[in-house]
C-alpha cells in the first residue's frame, strides 16, 4: 500500500477531485443548542461533495442539516443514544483512497476504562493508535473523533485524521474545529485543518464575540 499523502510541492493550481467536509462532536443538543453558525455556511463555500460525520451527532436533525449541504456518511458515538441505525465503523473508497471512518471509543467498556485514564493522566493519542489501525487495517485514511483533540499524522502509511470538536475546542483556546479532506487525481490526499472562531457559548447557546475576526 503507498502513501496516499499529497507530495511536497503539490501545484497549488491542481484542484482536488473530492473535497469531503469532516467533522466530529457537535453535541447537539445534548450540550449546546445547535450547530456552530460557520458549519454550513463553511461547508458550501468549500463545496464539499460529501460530509463525514465521526460522531457523538447526539440528534438525527444535525445529519438533516449536514445533508442539505452534501450527501452525509456518520458513524455512532458514545452519545449517540438517540440516533437509530448508526454503525460503529464505515470503510469506503472515494477516487481510489480506503478510507476508514470511526467514533474512536471503540464501545462502551472500553469507553469507560478510557474515562478513568483521562481523568487520571490526560489526553494522550497513544492509547487510541492501536484500536484505530487494528479496526481498519486496510485503510489509507482513519477519521475518528471522541477525544476532542484536532490531530493530522501519519502512522505507517496512514493518515489518521481527527478534526476535532465542531462545538467545543480543548486547552486553553477552547475554539471548535472541522476539517476538510482533499482527494486528488493521481490518489494522494491533503488534510486542512479550519478553526471556527467568533462564537462562545453561553447557556446552550451560540453567541458572537464582539470584535472578533471571523474567517
Amino acid at each position: 500500500m503507498s502513501r496516499p499523502r499529497a507530495p511536497k510541492g503539490h501545484p497549488k493550481s491542481q484542484k482536488p477531485l473530492y473535497t469531503i467536509g469532516v467533522l466530529a462532536d457537535t453535541h447537539v443538543p445534548d450540550r449546546v443548542g445547535e450547530l456552530h453558525p460557520l458549519i454550513l455556511p463553511s461547508l458550501r463555500r468549500a463545496r464539499v461533495t460529501h460530509i463525514f460525520h465521526a460522531g457523538d451527532i447526539c440528534s438525527s436533525a444535525v445529519l438533516t442539516q449536514l445533508g442539505e449541504v452534501a450527501p452525509v456518511t456518520a458513524v455512532r458515538g458514545n452519545r449517540d443514544w438517540f440516533v437509530p441505525g448508526l454503525p460503529l465503523v464505515v470503510e469506503t473508497e472515494i477516487g481510489g483512497v480506503q478510507i476508514a471512518l470511526m467514533h474512536g471509543h471503540g464501545g462502551f467498556a472500553r469507553y469507560l476504562v478510557d474515562k478513568a485514564r483521562y481523568l487520571i493522566s490526560g489526553y494522550n493519542l497513544r492509547r487510541y493508535l492501536k484500536l484505530l489501525t487494528h479496526t481498519a487495517p486496510n485503510a489509507s485514511v482513519i477519521i475518528f473523533g471522541h477525544t476532542h483533540y484536532p490531530e493530522s499524522i501519519w502512522l505507517r502509511e496512514k493518515l489518521l485524521l481527527n478534526p476535532g470538536s465542531a462545538s467545543f475546542g480543548v486547552e486553553k483556546m477552547h475554539v471548535p474545529t472541522i476539517a476538510y479532506l482533499y482527494i486528488f487525481q493521481d490518489g494522494s490526499v491533503k488534510p486542512k485543518l479550519q478553526y471556527l472562531r467568533g462564537y462562545k457559548i453561553v447557556k446552550r447557546r451560540w453567541i458572537r464575540q464582539i470584535g472578533t475576526y471571523i474567517s
